[in-house]
């Protein structure tokens, strides 16, 4: 499938969700869902009841979005989570959480999912010192992730780390943002990663 290049507010306005896509336009109150809290179109201020299946559908929806990646990547990471030890909705987020793309974007080092992803794939990331061009490679804890050198006076990645200064990082990263890198320190638990997905209702759609 391919990658949806749309309005993306539209999507978050649709979601009723915001799912971290408009970048610092979000972070400086800005965004369509705070000024249009429904959904998009003619009726979209209309109170519909939604199914069972309806919800489920939707929470998939908000995590593909949030993440960006397709339905293939994601029911790979719901595979590989419920193989796994533990609760499979908090695996399956935990492990999407470790893509690079986010964690270059749980950095600070960019301002949306999409972009990281974007500065990944054009060579601007390096981890332990290697270029590494893959959004999905999978962070292991203890690697060291940074922008590479001729990269740093990047407008975007200079206005991004402004605004991480503004509103601090999560806690399973350490970042040095004078210098542009970090370190991914541990997995984080499903309780500290805040999103507005409920994974419960993903696993209830892949388990029919």
């Amino acid at each position: 499938m391919a990658r949806y290049r749309g309005p993306v507010e539209k999507i978050e306005r649709r979601l009723d969700a915001d799912l971290g896509l408009k970048g610092e336009r979000r972070l400086n109150g800005k965004s369509a869902l705070e000024k249009r809290p429904f959904a998009p179109g003619q009726h979209g201020q209309r109170r519909t009841k939604i199914s069972e299946y309806g919800l489920q559908l939707r929470e998939k929806q908000k995590a593909k979005f949030m993440y960006g990646v397709s339905e293939k990547q994601f029911r790979k990471y719901f595979k590989k989570a419920a193989s796994s030890e533990g609760n499979t909705g908090s695996n399956l987020i935990t492990t999407i959480e470790q893509r690079l793309d986010n964690v270059v974007y749980r950095m600070g080092f960019a301002t949306t999912r999409a972009n990281a992803r974007q500065f990944t794939t054009h060579g601007h990331v390096l981890v332990d010192g290697k270029k590494v061009d893959i959004p999905s490679y999978v962070v292991k804890p203890g690697q060291k992730i940074e922008i590479k050198e001729k990269s740093k006076s990047n407008p975007q990645i200079v206005r991004a780390l402004e605004l991480t200064n503004q509103t601090g990082i999560v806690d399973w990263v350490d970042v040095d943002t004078t210098k542009a890198f970090g370190i991914f320190t541990r997995i984080p638990t499903r309780e500290e990663v805040v999103i507005p997905v409920e994974e419960r209702l993903i696993v209830e759609l892949y388990s029919k």
